[in-house]
């Protein structure tokens, strides 16, 4: 017999239905980290004018995340942040697994000198907290049985976005953009889309019951989270190949403005 899932959803929980109904799978609501945005590491920090770096991330041309030198001059850092995927789901609809939602990310150079960029993509999935349970922790929550390549977010081909394959798992995926980004400049779109692969809805667990009773069936992700966290990092273009090396530990080559990724 199909084991019933619990009538009382945790906050912010999505009921998905499917088969006429005759089955409801659980899923935690959408989430995702606040996108972090890195620039520098602590060696690389006497060679790089960090007053100059700046990064914004565009969501669907939203800004969802930034980091600017206050031009002001006060020393301070300008930085905004607001979860990604927020918007995905029109308002009024519930996710459909299967379906593929608009989902364009795209760089832009906000600092005051051109420079080189590298993301870092998350994907991951996490029990859903319990009724009353703060969403927070979900480093304590993640669930490395369950595969992440089941959240689909598709990269975009031939848009001058490398995959680093050496450092990229199923879990992560890390993207160099290919040529210096110029004061003002938008990349490319690294990402155009995400869905959930509808695979997940025929992954089944099965059980004996108590005492040797009917099987029990249980949906693997039934109630689960899935996340996607986005980070953003920038060197400036002034000795490119030293500073990646440096803030990165990459090797790589940079000819004529354009970055390559060294074996």
């Amino acid at each position: 017999m199909m084991k019933s899932p619990k009538k009382i959803l945790p906050h912010g929980t999505i009921l998905l239905l499917f088969a006429a109904a005759v089955i409801m799978l659980l899923f935690g609501s959408i989430g995702s980290a606040r996108a972090a945005l890195t620039y520098y590491s602590e060696d690389y920090t006497s060679r790089l004018q960090m007053y100059n770096i700046g990064v914004t991330l565009l969501e669907n041309d939203a800004e969802v995340a930034k980091r600017n030198y206050d031009s002001s001059g006060s020393g301070a850092w300008e930085e905004t942040s607001v979860p990604l995927l927020e918007h995905m789901i029109p308002e009024g609809e519930i996710l459909q697994i299967g379906r593929s939602y608009p989902e364009e990310l795209k760089v832009v150079n906000t600092g005051t000198v051109d420079q080189y960029v590298r993301v870092t993509i998350y994907k991951y999935w996490t029990e859903a907290p319990a009724e009353g349970e703060e969403a927070d922790g979900r480093e304590q929550r993640k669930l490395q049985d369950l595969d992440s390549e089941m959240i689909m977010l598709n990269l975009t081909e031939g848009s001058g976005w490398l995959v680093d394959e050496s450092s990229s798992t199923k879990e992560r995926m890390v993207l160099y953009y290919s040529r210096a980004l110029a004061v003002g400049e938008t990349t490319e779109p690294f990402a155009d889309e995400l869905r959930i692969n509808n695979s997940i809805l025929t992954k089944v667990e099965e059980k004996p019951g108590a005492a040797g009773g009917n099987i029990m069936s249980t949906y693997i992700y039934d109630n689960k989270q899935f996340w996607v966290d986005v980070k953003v990092d920038v060197v400036q273009e002034h000795n490119a190949a030293d500073a990646v090396w440096s803030a990165w530990g990459r090797r790589v080559q940079v000819s004529d403005g354009v970055l390559s990724l060294s074996d």
